[in-house]
């Protein structure tokens, strides 16, 4: 288009100065100098044969129409007047034509040296600049994909040795990442009946509560070396009762037992593998709180421990992607782990000598529509020592079968998550032995206990990447809550329902409503409650 049109200016500005040049008394001089001028224009290559076979046409054409015109309105000459007149008239006409013509080609040159070289040259540093961030983009996003290997939410690098050493070698410091969020949270007790609402996860949960910080996570991670992997954790509103103050949440080691990275030992505070809902970060959890049934095991979900984990690269890989796709999975803590651990908390040393031992199998299975089902079983056993005080009216309790190497302190569970896509569901279901408070208040024992829950959502995304994720959840559970004092018998029946809405990655809002019945635990006589009250919660991902 832009050669075309040059063109056609080249021609108009050609056939301007012609009819500029030539007076109206030559109309039949014209026609041969215009054929001429294009003649000259086609040898140096402003006009195309076609263009110029048009040109001298339309001439010709033009040329018989002024003719005919002419012979009409201009009487007879005298014989000897046009010969004479036609000869100075032409010779003139020639001159003015060759001047023209010069004008013409300075013209020609003048618009090739400021436009062709010009624009080549500027057309050649465009290409130049963007050949250069092609190259930064290609390799920037080749920096992303590789430091994107190197760690995921709970585990080390899939990366291979060799991969490592190119990319930081001995640059321990860059192997190390940063992330973490905000949640905060403002509860509203709409009604209590039979006694004081008391929810032992959420300290915001009563009627004297407003706003405030759940959680405030910091973390590091990262490998050290090839073959260990450093996670560290913080949690800045993480004292006691919900009370200001930090506390280490994880601080653990990852050693690599092969190159693959497909066997490996945990040493340290961690999570203890029991359970899809112990398992899942607070980030990730739908509802605001974890089911009692569950987190009773491991209050906190948190102890010191050794622990073996096993899982084949492609599994590892599965793992990873269901945090990173959305779908909000558990991590990485192996397809197969066993291990020991205190038993009597986080970040308290053991009491009484005697670890308990945790076993956990899972497999996320893909289906051929994409869809993920992952199954687990799961179980621990060992001793676990109560703290007691003393009860209005009743006295202190008395350890009816611990003795001094505590309580017999055992559970199995099971899960089944069906991950939303866009419709999921989940639930969980353990039962086993605990330590629990009888019923006069006056004896603890170690008694059976059950419960589990089943949540169901449903995922939509937006074409704007925006999501919205109703669920609703039912939870129950009937045994003693042995991270208590003086471990009450605890029983819970509730149901919830409520949405989380993530305009954009770093923000997610949650909404949850919670309906039912539960034994207030922390204040004797340790009544029922039935209740209503409504959590709103904002989250910031960093």
């Amino acid at each position: 288009m832009r050669l075309k049109h040059s063109r056609i200016s080249r021609v108009m500005a050609a056939l301007a100065a012609v009819a500029i040049a030539l007076p109206p008394s030559l109309p039949v001089a014209a026609g041969p100098a215009m054929e001429k001028l294009f003649s000259i224009m086609k040898a140096k290559g402003t006009l195309s044969q076609e263009e110029y076979d048009m040109l001298v046409a339309a001439s010709r054409e033009e040329d018989k129409e002024r003719d005919k015109a002419a012979v009409a309105a201009t009487p007879a000459p005298a014989a000897s007047a046009p010969a004479a007149g036609s000869t100075a008239n032409t010779s003139a006409l020639e001159k003015r034509l060759a001047q023209t013509e010069s004008k013409v080609g300075n013209l020609e040159n003048a618009l090739n040296r400021a436009g062709g070289t010009t624009l080549e040259k500027r057309l050649s540093q465009t290409e130049s600049k963007v050949g250069d961030l092609e190259n930064v983009i290609s390799t920037t996003r080749g920096q992303i994909e590789d430091i994107s290997k190197i760690t995921d939410n709970t585990s080390p690098s899939t990366m291979s040795a060799a991969e490592l050493d190119t990319l930081l070698a001995d640059k321990w410091y860059e192997r190390l990442k940063m992330k973490g969020y905000l949640q905060v949270r403002a509860d509203s007790v709409m009604h209590e009946d039979g006694g004081q609402l008391h929810v032992q996860n959420d300290s915001f949960a009563n009627d004297q509560s407003s706003i405030g910080v759940r959680r405030g996570r910091l973390a590091f991670s990262g490998d050290l070396t090839n073959h260990v992997y450093l996670y560290f954790q913080a949690d800045l509103f993480g004292g006691v009762n919900g009370n200001g103050g930090v506390q280490a949440r994880d601080y653990y080691a990852d050693v690599s037992l092969d190159p693959a990275r497909e066997h490996r030992v945990r040493l340290g505070l961690s999570k203890v593998p029991y359970g899809h809902s112990i398992l899942q970060s607070s980030q990730n959890r739908l509802a605001l709180e974890r089911p009692e049934a569950i987190s009773t095991a491991v209050e906190s979900e948190r102890d010191f421990g050794v622990y073996y984990m096993y899982a084949p690269y492609e599994i590892r890989e599965r793992f990873k992607n269901l945090v990173k796709m959305g779908l909000r999975g558990s991590g990485d803590y192996g397809m197969i782990a066993f291990g020991a651990f205190s038993g009597q908390g986080i970040n308290k040393p053991d009491t009484n000598g005697q670890p308990h031992w945790a076993a956990r199998a899972t497999y996320p299975f893909e289906f051929d529509n994409g869809q993920f089902l992952e199954l687990s079983v799961q179980g621990y056993a060992g001793k676990f020592n109560t703290t007691t005080a003393a009860i209005p009216g009743v006295g202190t309790p008395a350890n009816g079968n611990g003795g001094n190497r505590g309580f017999t302190d055992a559970r199995v569970g099971i899960s089944a998550i069906l991950y939303p896509q866009p419709f999921g569901i989940e639930t969980e279901w353990n039962w086993g032995k605990g330590p629990q408070l009888s019923n006069d208040m006056r004896t603890i024992t170690s008694s059976s206990l059950s419960g589990g829950y089943v949540q169901a959502n449903y995922r939509h995304v937006f074409a704007n990447q925006r999501e919205i994720i109703p669920f609703a959840r039912w939870q129950t559970y009937n045994g003693g809550r042995k991270f208590a004092v003086n471990a009450p018998k605890d029983k819970v029946n509730e149901v919830g329902f409520g949405f989380r809405y993530i305009p954009y990655p770093e923000l997610e809002l949650t909404a949850m409503f919670m309906h039912g019945m539960r034994t207030n635990t922390n204040v004797a006589p340790y009544s029922n409650v039935n209740y209503d009250y409504l959590g709103v919660q904002a989250q910031v991902n960093f």
